[in-house]
Parts: C-alpha cells; sequence; structure tokens
C-alpha cells in the first residue's frame, strides 16, 4: 500500500491595497490630532471616484470608523479605510505627503494609473487584475 504526500504550498501574504511614507503617516497624525473640534476621528477614509478630465479622482477623508465591507490597512501608526469600490484601482499605492516651495499635498504613487491630466488632480487607473496579485 502506497501513501500520496500531498505537498502544501505555503499561503502567500495578501498584497496590502495602501502603504504610507514617514511622511504621509506623521502627516495623518498629525491633522488627526488637532481635527473636528471634539470628534473621535481614527484615521483617513482614501477613495476613488469618477471624474475629471482623466477620468478619476483620489480622495480623502476624516474617519471615524470603518464602514460596511471596508478594507482598514494599518501601516505606520495610521489606519486607512479604504471604499470596497477602490480598492482594486489601489493595490500597491503608496502615498506620500510632499511640502514644495508654494504648498504641500498628499501623492499618490499608484501602480495601477496609466495616465494624469496636466493639473494633476484627475487620473486613468485601470483596475489590478488577479494575475498581477498571484
Amino acid at each position: 500500500m502506497s501513501e500520496t504526500v500531498t505537498a502544501v504550498k505555503p499561503k502567500r501574504e495578501r498584497p496590502r491595497a495602501i502603504r504610507l511614507t514617514d511622511a504621509a503617516a506623521a502627516r495623518i497624525r498629525e491633522i488627526l490630532q488637532t481635527a473636528g473640534e471634539g470628534r473621535a476621528y481614527t484615521g483617513v477614509r482614501v477613495g476613488v471616484v469618477n471624474g475629471g478630465c482623466a477620468g478619476m479622482s483620489y480622495t480623502m477623508d476624516y474617519a471615524a470608523a470603518p464602514m460596511p465591507n471596508e478594507e482598514v490597512v494599518e501601516d505606520k501608526g495610521v489606519k486607512v479605510f479604504i471604499d470596497p469600490k477602490a480598492i482594486l484601482f489601489l493595490i500597491g499605492t503608496e502615498m506620500d505627503f510632499v511640502r514644495e516651495k508654494l504648498g504641500a499635498r498628499f501623492i499618490f504613487n499608484n501602480p495601477n494609473q496609466t495616465a494624469a491630466c496636466g493639473c494633476g488632480e484627475s487620473v486613468s487607473i485601470t483596475p489590478a487584475r488577479a494575475e498581477d496579485l498571484s
């Protein structure tokens, strides 16, 4: 009688939808400490919406708790709540915070982004494909 041995593949870690640079995490912590006039915000909500000349725009807002079906990513001590409709558009994205001569802003370094408008306010994003995630 022979035994059949089945090799078990190690479970691959699920890719993060978003990660933060040190500068982005520090700025979000700073904003949350002074935000809301007594409201208890625990993180930021990130998503994408249709609009702009390139087709889509990133959104950010304060968040007190996750909404139903939201992905919650914690990175460098900051919680990021991600709209379920935005997950496939954001997988692999790095959020950064940059200070420039005339201002400061959050930027999204997104491998799924295929184009951007001249003003930088809207982008074209292709959803991540299943074969890119395995």
